[in-house]
């Protein structure tokens, strides 16, 4: 009865990790959080630094704030030069001199309120990435993937329909946006190879002229001043303001003359895409998202890859990167890691007894730290993160560690003679008071990580919360099944020594005799 008690407490625990939501780390505060002002395509340069200016606005009045770093023509989410966006680094007040009831989650969120009301750009604020160069920012980054080569303008169709599906589901997304426009405004210049030929003039030569001229090109470095500098060549300012500049540049042919470039090209507006993606070889859109509380990071991939498959058309497609891929590489990877310290502790343990039925009956019982692990889970509503499989190790050794003193010495009673029963009962209740003792003083040692605050505080509250629960079930629900375990053990040894077979456990004296 003891038994079908234990298989079903486990079991429903067990059914419960595997269907609970996933992440990979907890929001952690870091101490800053990066703001990004996208401008419509093609906004000119005051317009940016007005933009600029109403960032430093908003932020001079927001209590908590330390300063700020504002980098006009760069976007942090791509790594690159883009001309209308804006990024700014928001440094916060040091943890002694923030503001009465200071959280991340609400600065957040307070300071995207107040950027709503700038009407010349859209604005994304968001916390850092908690690994540092593995993605930018916190959340999750998709590259939907242009694998039929249908084009920019098709795969910012895709990836914005994609985007309003994501945002039209109710409360999936804190903050969603993408930074691929295919609206920029951009010149083409339209080269006639056939005349260039006949003129002497060879492409490579038209491309690189261009590229000196509006562009820079690197010559040579000359050390001066006990410092060394570079040389590199440029158009002046004043002769490459207007698209008619380009076609007055002038570039010699085999013959040494020199061609004007409009008699070989044509300079045609079109419109592009600033930036060129390339994603496993195809070209790609990156699509940023950030959860909302009601959904983990886990739950929240598994619906963006389900609106993906009805929202993208035929020949688009999509993979994750950052740290999403890193969630998705890992998988549900709890039950393996537990699984495995199990075995661990298990193998060692035989070698220690020399047997295979006392060590199992510790290790029988480790799993019922699971039930204490999974309800203190639910209670304060954190996914299954990368802390709780390191937690589940630790619980590994916890929990062995209090069915072991029983076992110890319900062997040592059994092979004085005592009958298995009576030594499994006896060496529970000569151990219950250390183990009961011991047991929780650890578990109120745990107690200040459940309300850690500051520095590292998330991922403090996550390990606290597994290794409480867990050791709290193994303390209260575990020990009762130590003697009842020993017993089963010793049951099934006797069973097959009357049956013919092999003892599994036998001392050297034993053997020879």
């Amino acid at each position: 009865r003891m038994a079908g008690v234990f298989l079903l407490l486990v079991g429903s625990a067990a059914a419960g990790f595997s269907v609970y939501p996933t992440s990979l780390m907890p929001l952690e505060d870091q101490g800053y959080c990066i703001v990004v002002a996208r401008l419509p395509a093609g906004s000119s340069q005051p317009r940016v630094r007005d933009t600029a200016s109403a960032i430093d606005t908003v932020l001079g009045s927001v209590k908590g704030v330390k300063g700020w770093v504002t980098i006009g023509g760069y976007s942090a989410m791509d790594m690159a030069k883009v001309a209308t966006v804006v990024t700014t680094f928001v440094v916060f007040e040091d943890w002694d001199k923030r503001p009465v009831g200071f959280s991340l989650v609400s600065f957040l969120g307070a300071l995207n309120k107040r950027f709503e009301a700038v009407p010349q750009a859209s604005f994304s604020v968001l916390p850092p990435s908690p690994i540092p160069g593995l993605g930018t920012a916190f959340g999750f980054q998709m590259m939907i993937e242009d694998r039929g080569n249908l084009g920019s303008h098709e795969l910012q169709v895709a990836t914005n329909a994609l985007l309003d599906q994501a945002h039209d589901q109710p409360g999936l997304l804190r903050v969603g946006f993408t930074t691929f426009d295919a609206n920029s405004p951009q010149i083409y210049l339209d080269i006639d190879r056939d005349l260039a030929r006949s003129l002497g003039v060879a492409v490579k030569d038209v491309l690189s002229s261009v590229q000196t001229y509006l562009g820079s090109s690197y010559v040579n470095p000359f050390n001066q001043f006990n410092q060394s500098f570079q040389v590199r060549v440029q158009g002046d300012a004043d002769y490459r303001r207007r698209i008619e500049n380009i076609l007055g540049l002038s570039l010699m042919n085999a013959s040494g003359q020199m061609v004007p470039l409009g008699t070989l090209a044509k300079a045609v507006p079109v419109t592009g895409s600033e930036l060129v993606y390339r994603y496993n070889l195809y070209p790609a859109a990156s699509l940023v998202g950030i959860p909302t509380p009601k959904y983990s990071s886990g739950e929240a991939l598994d619906k963006m890859a389900e609106l993906s498959r009805s929202a993208l058309p035929p020949g688009m497609s999509y993979d994750w990167t950052g740290l999403a891929y890193q969630e998705k590489l890992m998988g549900n990877q709890s039950a393996l890691v537990f699984a495995l310290s199990i075995t661990l502790v298990f193998l060692i343990l035989a070698a220690q007894y020399e047997s295979w039925l006392d060590p199992a009956a510790v290790i029988l019982t480790v799993p019922m730290a699971l039930v204490g692990i999974i309800v203190a889970l639910i209670i304060r509503k954190f996914p299954i993160d990368i802390y709780t499989q390191i937690g589940l190790v630790l619980m590994t050794a916890l929990a062995a560690k209090n069915a072991i003193l029983i076992v110890e010495f319900a062997r040592e009673l059994h092979a004085e003679g005592m009958a298995a029963a009576e030594a499994a009962v006896e060496a529970t209740r000569r151990r219950l008071r250390p183990i009961i003792m011991t047991s929780l003083a650890f578990i109120l040692g745990v107690v200040p990580l459940l309300e850690a605050e500051g520095a590292g505080s998330a991922s403090q509250r996550a390990l606290g919360t597994v290794v409480f629960g867990g050791m709290l079930a193994s303390t209260l629900f575990a020990i009762p099944f130590v003697p009842v375990f020993f017993i089963l053990m010793h049951r099934i040894g006797d069973r097959m020594r009357s049956g013919g077979r092999i003892p599994l456990h036998l001392s050297l004296k034993d053997r020879r005799g």
